[in-house]
């Protein structure tokens, strides 16, 4: 099965995880066909086993391996185009397209309620939140405020549309 592992909050407040390292590690449990895409902790690879499982491998790895509190979600890699496909917001230089990976039913639901509060561009999809917020707002709307709250630190991750796109080879 091909997977891709997105790492929550490296390579930003102190928190430095090198990207060959950070493949090293994925080898060395086991995994083949390693990738990593940009500084921000997405890895594709190949392994055996149910996600939940690796999951916990993974975070423990990580964990010991870099000295840090470690969050992943866990998605197989073919969910990927179908989450990026649904995008549906008209893409522009102003703004950037985001999608907030959301890692439990639970939080998924309550997310998406406190984000239609908020007057920002949001849609439900897949088991993710679409948003497009303008550039250089990223971290200043009260949706970015309410993502960065610890509550949400192990079950979120968010990621620029043109990421995914890179990553699915488009």
């Amino acid at each position: 099965m091909t997977y891709l592992a997105l790492l929550r909050g490296i390579n930003v407040g102190g928190i430095r995880v090198p990207m060959p390292e950070l493949k090293v590690a994925f080898e060395r449990l086991g995994y083949s066909n390693v990738k990593t895409y940009l500084q921000t902790g997405n890895v594709v690879f190949d392994a055996p086993g149910p996600a939940e499982a690796l999951k916990a491998v993974i975070e423990d790895e990580l964990s010991r391996t870099f000295g840090y509190q470690a969050y992943v979600l866990m998605y197989e890699l073919a969910a990927l185009g179908p989450i990026v496909g649904e995008y549906p917001f008209d893409r522009s230089e102003e703004f950037h397209a985001y999608v907030v990976f959301i890692g439990t039913p639970e939080v998924f639901e309550e997310v998406k309620a406190l984000a239609a509060a908020c007057d920002e561009p949001t849609a439900p999809g897949p088991g993710v939140l679409y948003w497009k917020v303008r550039r250089g707002e990223s971290l200043d709307t009260p949706l970015a405020k309410l993502l960065a709250k610890k509550k949400y630190k192990d079950s979120t991750t968010i990621r620029n549309l043109n990421t995914l796109e890179k990553m699915l080879g488009r």
